[in-house]
């Protein structure tokens, strides 16, 4: 396995094909881009069965804490790609953490200046959650991305 697995040179996941089957399915959206920090986050995503565009790994996230910056992350990549394929939309699926919040951040102030969308996932309460028990800035990002019924 060690010797057949590697990274797809498009979006840097993991494949033993390169590229990798979501990248070359026809039947994918190519004009939206996932931007996600590991390839296990794929997996997440893919379970869900509501996504059909594409994706970008990027290998991790903004920790300056751990020495990690934007140079250390497939940032480049992504802005090659972006001006190479001229996606519609990014959506940042990274986590609603420090570092995920702050790589967010900046692959925003980097992406807008394109004119592609940039998009994040939405934050909330998880169904069959309880008010009691959800944190001030849970219940905050909840009302902040309310829509109508």
């Amino acid at each position: 396995m060690k010797d057949r697995v590697r990274l797809c040179s498009r979006c840097f996941s993991l494949t033993e094909e390169d590229p990798c089957t979501i990248c070359t399915d026809e039947r994918r959206d190519a004009q939206t881009i996932c931007v996600v920090a590991e390839a296990k986050d794929i997996f997440a995503v893919e379970r869900t069965s509501a996504y059909r565009g594409r994706y970008h790994v990027l290998g991790g996230l903004i920790s300056p804490m751990d020495g990690i910056g934007p140079a250390q992350l497939r940032v480049r990549e992504l802005l090659e790609r972006i001006g190479r394929e001229e996606p519609r939309e990014i959506i940042i699926a990274t986590n609603p953490n420090a570092e995920g919040e702050a790589t967010a951040l900046y692959l925003s102030r980097c992406i807008t200046p394109s004119g592609t969308a940039v998009t994040r996932l939405a934050y909330g309460l998880p169904i069959g959650g309880d008010l009691d028990y959800a944190d001030e800035v849970t219940l905050t990002r909840a009302l902040e991305g309310r829509r109508a019924l």
